[in-house]
């Protein structure tokens, strides 16, 4: 796609599931990128192994584009930690030219009994995180004098909501308001800021229903194009709205979801008429 190639990109969360398969279509398409993850507690081997597994097989699929890569590992809810990340992404790569606001975190328990750490952990990933991205990057893009690219990665439950997951929910119900306030306040520089919605999507976040043919059909009951997407499908998108064939979207949320937002219920006719 047009204007990516050549560009330095930064994708938080990008150690698996959609935020590694938008670091590996961005490195195609001929941009270097930085892919961001949060260590684990030392003792969670099986992990650690896993998270050091799919960013070693991120990079290396950027690199066999013939663009450089690089791990950064930053917690985007800590100010300092995200400031730091963003000095060495710019000394590593020249600069930042598209920010992928990725990381997420979600925990589901009944609105009444959520523990508030957890509530402000949820918040502080998602909401707080991809604020203070989005805002390293700016000062980025106004210190350069240079347009920018922030793309926000959201969900269809910033419309739709989700019981048990009320801070998800939140979280990105605020995403969709900061993405829509941060593109007017910026739009005279030259800089875009936009976001895509993922439905119900095929990463390892989901395989509790994805792996299971019985939750895996209620899942997909809903969906009017009757399937769960995968995570090259999310990047695609992503890819477009990050290239110049999307210069003059900006303030906007992409749903990427087969149709979830459409109320599939009301695929039939059920009104009083």
């Amino acid at each position: 796609m047009k204007g990516i190639t050549g560009k330095n990109v930064l994708v938080t969360g990008g150690s698996s599931g959609i935020g590694q398969a938008i670091a590996i279509r961005l490195g195609q398409e001929g941009a270097n990128v930085a892919i961001n993850y949060v260590g684990r507690p030392e003792g969670a081997e099986a992990t650690k192994d896993a998270i050091e597994e799919a960013l070693h097989k991120c990079m290396l699929s950027v690199e066999e584009s013939g663009q450089q890569a690089l791990i950064v590992d930053a917690d985007v809810s800590d100010a300092d930690q995200v400031a730091s990340m963003f000095e060495r992404v710019i000394e590593h790569l020249g600069g930042v030219d598209i920010l992928i606001n990725n990381a997420g975190i979600q925990f589901g328990e009944d609105s009444d009994k959520v523990a508030i750490d957890t509530f402000d952990r949820v918040i502080g990933v998602n909401l707080r995180g991809s604020f203070l991205c989005a805002q390293q990057a700016i000062r980025h893009f106004l210190e350069k004098d240079k347009p920018g690219v922030v793309i926000n990665v959201s969900s269809v439950h910033q419309q739709i909501p989700k019981p048990r997951f009320v801070s998800y929910s939140l979280s990105k119900g605020g995403m969709q308001n900061l993405t829509k306030t941060l593109a007017l306040e910026y739009a005279k520089y030259g800089i875009r800021v936009n976001a895509i919605g993922p439905g119900a999507t095929i990463t390892p976040i989901n395989r509790a229903w994805a792996d299971d043919p019985e939750k895996r059909r209620l899942v997909e009951a809903h969906i009017p194009m009757g399937r769960a997407a995968d995570s090259e499908e999310m990047a695609a998108v992503t890819a477009f709205l990050c290239s110049d064939e999307a210069a003059y979207i900006t303030g906007q949320t992409i749903f990427v979801d087969g149709g979830l937002t459409l109320y599939a219920d009301f695929e039939t006719a059920w009104s009083s008429e």
